[in-house]
């Protein structure tokens, strides 16, 4: 083989190897700059969501109407939410009447609780079950604490109560909640709502079990158990942690001190991470909204929440869909009213009330009287 040829061969044999394989024979074209998304403010998409539901409100029930109207009257005080809070005023009166003469004596009230506590029985999900075993033993709660205690303590918080509101209270005398309040099946079940109806026990003047639950609360869910706990389980914890602060500001209307509620506060920022990464929109936006309700709107936990619950918004329906995809007006309200309030906080008003916005309460559904 003369020179030549070896060389041409060992050139082919060197341009076949791997290495060469990558190399270009010509600058490659600079790839162009990734372009970052830009992303509305966070009050800009408060506003989407905000229109997604404002221009349908009315075709929701009185009840999540209700609920939406008046979270953005308590955040806003704009009057073109008060039908929307009449709607709520009415519903408390139907529920309240409907007590008075229809569930009152013992014999009425294991009638309604054990039709209620059927249709638990009937549903196929791990929380139902849960709540279905839990309440065995104590069936009355499902009227107590789920249907009497929401509706007088909302009745309250307007400066209203029932013209018979002494029969109302004659039926929470008959039970003590503590049994419910502490029991750690209970807790394991309904721990958001057991930290909504002790704060209302205290608000409407009866018994204060409000320390009892927080003890047993963190007594069933130690922090060092976490990572035992289920998903479901974990984010219950979360949930009943939210509602303990929710409802000490009685839902959005003062605002509270960190200090008082300072294992809550320093448990969010030590774990909001997983918080993120292990619990639905609505108690993410629930955790950020806490930091609001204690005037910590520059906490780095905050921030992290805010970018979480934009990043979830579909930009087609204008709302945060469900984990699975969805975009109910029905399923999402409560979601959506969070993530408006967590977007574009307002601040809090102790609002409406009869004495500070009486012309909101001028012609009273029938049941309601002023409370003074």
């Amino acid at each position: 083989m003369n020179i030549r040829r070896f060389v041409v061969y060992l050139l082919i044999t060197i341009l076949s190897l791997p290495g060469w394989a990558a190399m270009q024979i010509s600058p490659r074209p600079a790839e162009p700059p990734v372009q970052q998304q830009v992303l509305p403010s966070y009050a800009d998409d408060a506003a989407l969501i905000r229109q997604t539901f404002e221009t349908q409100l009315f075709t929701l029930p009185a009840f999540k109407m209700g609920h939406y109207g008046l979270r953005m009257y308590r955040q806003t005080l704009d009057p073109k939410y008060q039908s929307a809070v009449w709607s709520d005023l009415a519903r408390v009166a139907s529920r309240l009447n409907a007590v008075t003469t229809e569930i009152y004596t013992p014999a009425q009230i294991k009638a309604y609780s054990d039709a209620r506590e059927a249709r638990y029985q009937r549903k196929d999900d791990a929380r139902s079950d849960l709540r279905y075993l839990a309440t065995r033993d104590y069936p009355e709660y499902y009227f107590l604490g789920v249907d009497l205690l929401g509706s007088m303590a909302r009745a309250n918080e307007y400066g209203l109560k029932h013209r018979e509101d002494h029969k109302l209270r004659d039926i929470i005398r008959r039970y003590d909640f503590s049994r419910y309040a502490t029991d750690p099946d209970m807790i394991r079940a309904w721990a958001a709502q057991l930290a909504n109806q002790v704060y209302w026990l205290r608000q409407l003047g009866e018994q204060d079990v409000v320390e009892p639950f927080i003890a047993a609360f963190r007594a069933t869910y130690p922090d060092s158990q976490d990572k035992q706990l289920s998903e479901q389980q974990y984010m219950n914890k979360i949930y009943g942690m939210t509602h303990i602060i929710f409802a000490a500001s009685s839902y959005y209307q003062y605002q509270l001190k960190e200090s008082d509620f300072q294992w809550i506060y320093d448990h969010f920022r030590r774990h909001i991470d997983d918080i993120l990464l292990h619990t639905k929109e609505d108690v993410v936006a629930e955790v950020g909204i806490s930091f609001l309700l204690a005037g910590l709107q520059d906490d780095p936990v905050v921030e992290k929440t805010r970018q979480f619950i934009q990043k979830s918004i579909d930009r087609q329906t204008g709302m945060v869909p469900s984990v699975k995809g969805e975009s109910e007006l029905y399923d999402g309200e409560h979601r959506n009213t969070l993530a408006i309030m967590l977007l574009d906080w307002r601040g809090v008003h102790a609002a409406p009330t009869v004495t500070n916005q009486p012309a909101m309460f001028e012609s009273l559904p029938f049941g309601l009287v002023p409370r003074q």
